[in-house]
């Protein structure tokens, strides 16, 4: 499957039309400033899955590429139950596209849309500051929250996607967009976030943190975390950890101890392959427990 077939493919509608602009197309492999990459970066095949880069429409008239992997086999009346794959500040990578394969060999509907689409390719800058200078610091978080919408939308639309059996998981910059999008989005079963911030300063783009909505989540969120994290000291965590215990969400925090930022990305020298084990069979778990269950 490919960009182009799969722009071709969209059925004519009021909403989902060939006149919609095609923003850009994801890159290929690893993003440049994670190179080289470790030797412990796991590879995931597309065998039994349908899984390729697509055209999401958004609201505004766009079409953004993103990653979508599903089982090939039938899906089923109501299509696969779906799971959101939020990326981290390196865009929708090599990384990111493996994890959406893991979720469709265990029965989900996984897509990744690139939300950075409008303001830059990042996956082409070498250096981690000029990628927040440069594209991610300017990518509203309204702006994010009406992308998810809009996929959610477009793959219940295309047939593929379950609506009534939707969580989101999201890594580093992808975290933190996670938890916030758990309140924006109510109807979601349940969410992950991986190592995602959780205090910060607001401003006009970013406008809130997970620690000040805390209180308000209905969604149930697991929040993965490690212990050496330099970047989300411990005494945040406990405090993430007290605001939720003053809701009614369920949700909870997990902490490897021993784990670093970034965990889970076997790609980099950040990798704990015990902790991210570990998460990885927590996430599933979290989303079996609150409806998402994978298809048989």
């Amino acid at each position: 499957m490919t960009f182009e077939s799969d722009v071709a493919s969209l059925a004519p509608d009021s909403r989902y039309t060939r006149r919609d602009l095609v923003v850009t197309a994801l890159a290929a492999g690893f993003a440049l400033a994670v190179r080289p990459v470790s030797a412990s970066a796991v590879t995931t095949d597309e065998r039994g899955l349908i899984a390729g880069e697509v055209a999401i429409p958004v609201r505004d008239g766009l079409r953004i590429p993103g990653y979508r992997a599903m089982p090939a086999t039938h899906r089923g009346r109501h299509g696969w139950p779906t799971v959101l794959v939020v990326q981290e500040i390196f865009g929708v990578h090599e990384y990111i596209r493996d994890v959406c394969r893991r979720f469709a060999h265990r029965g989900y509907c996984a897509v990744a849309p690139e939300l950075y689409a409008r303001q830059g390719d990042v996956t082409k800058i070498a250096a981690v500051g000029d990628i927040v200078a440069q594209v991610v610091s300017k990518v509203p978080d309204a702006q994010v929250f009406a992308d998810l919408d809009d996929t959610l939308a477009w793959l219940t639309h295309e047939g593929v996607g379950d609506a009534r059996h939707t969580a989101i998981t999201g890594f580093c910059w992808g975290g933190r967009i996670t938890w916030l999008y758990a309140t924006h989005r109510p109807s979601l079963r349940a969410a992950v976030a991986w190592y995602g911030r959780l205090e910060g300063q607001p401003n006009a783009l970013q406008t809130a943190y997970p620690l000040e909505v805390a209180a308000q989540l209905q969604v149930p969120v697991l929040g993965l975390y490690g212990g050496q994290d330099a970047g989300i000291p411990a005494d945040s965590v406990e405090r993430m950890r007290t605001a939720l215990a003053a809701g009614r969400s369920g949700s909870e925090i997990v902490v490897y101890p021993d784990a670093a930022h970034g965990f889970h990305a076997d790609y980099r020298p950040s990798y704990d392959e015990q902790a991210a084990s570990d998460g990885w069979s927590r996430a599933l778990a979290w989303f079996a427990a609150h409806g998402v269950a994978a298809a048989a």
